[in-house]
């Protein structure tokens, strides 16, 4: 089967980008893959793909599951609606692909590894690391991320907050000032805003990754996902799977879940501060 060589991508948001409203910029994007449309999984994502298979040209269309690592849900949500949509009468096979997620949790604690360089670094200084309020399991993640991303790091204190969930950020702030902290910077481990509503005395840290780096991760991603539905795999087996070993049934074992995405050489430095050999 030949190679196809350009594809419509359709991105795929749950919790890490506010149910895909934080990634409508990419929309509009000119670099980078073409972008059709951001939905979150379920029927908003599968009608964002009937339109995109729909459009004229013809062209494959990459479905990429916007997760920064903390969200296997998402992944196995998104295959459920391919797998769906394959399904249906009329749908024209080797048109549709799942990718590999948009990343893991050891490129997200790279990158805010990176965001942490960008920020004030004092002998009093704290991180606060900030992301919208998911599942117990989700947010329980981040504080294992944001420690990881403390590792090696300038700052004395990173602690962790999110919006809508316990603790907020004015309340991630104030614990860092009680522990001793003069300055408090904020950084998202999402993709939207580090902090949606100011927060007094807080530096918002910007965006965890520019737009030329997600575009660049996105073009990766989708290489390898017509690379693979060129020889007949669409990548929903392995999404399918991607819930596996998340929950308290196997929470001792929760990094075999991410394992459908080491073989799409997802870790080869695509954004600043990819780490390229941590798994």
């Amino acid at each position: 089967m030949t190679r196809p060589q350009h594809a419509v991508v359709v991105l795929a948001g749950g919790h890490e980008s506010d149910g895909g409203r934080d990634l409508a910029p990419l929309v509009a994007a000119t670099a980078g893959p073409t972008v059709h449309a951001a939905a979150p999984a379920g029927r908003p994502l599968a009608e964002a793909v009937r339109a995109a298979l729909a459009a004229p040209g013809g062209h494959p269309v990459c479905v990429v599951p916007m997760t920064l690592g903390r969200n296997p849900r998402l992944v196995a949500e998104t295959a459920r609606t391919l797998r769906g949509l394959t399904a249906e009468q009329g749908r024209r096979p080797g048109r549709l692909a799942l990718t590999a997620p948009f990343a893991a949790a050891e490129h997200l604690v790279g990158w805010l590894r990176a965001a942490a360089r960008t920020a004030p670094a004092t002998p009093d200084g704290a991180l606060l690391v900030t992301a919208p309020a998911a599942g117990p399991f989700e947010d329980a993640e981040l504080f294992r991320i944001a420690r990881l991303a403390r590792q090696f790091g300038r700052h004395r204190w990173v602690e962790v907050a999110f919006d809508g969930g316990d603790p907020d950020p004015a309340e991630g702030a104030a614990r860092c000032r009680l522990l001793g902290a003069r300055t408090v910077t904020a950084v998202p481990a999402a993709f939207g805003p580090a902090l949606r509503t100011p927060v007094p005395g807080v530096l918002d840290g910007g965006p965890l990754l520019r737009p030329s780096a997600v575009a660049g991760v996105l073009a990766a991603r989708t290489a390898d996902a017509l690379h693979l539905l060129g020889h007949g795999e669409d990548g929903t087996a392995a999404g399918l799977d991607a819930e596996h070993g998340h929950g308290y049934a196997h929470s001792h074992g929760h990094a075999h879940s991410h394992g459908h995405a080491h073989g799409h050489g997802h870790a080869h430095g695509h954004g600043p501060g990819e780490p390229s050999h941590t798994h």
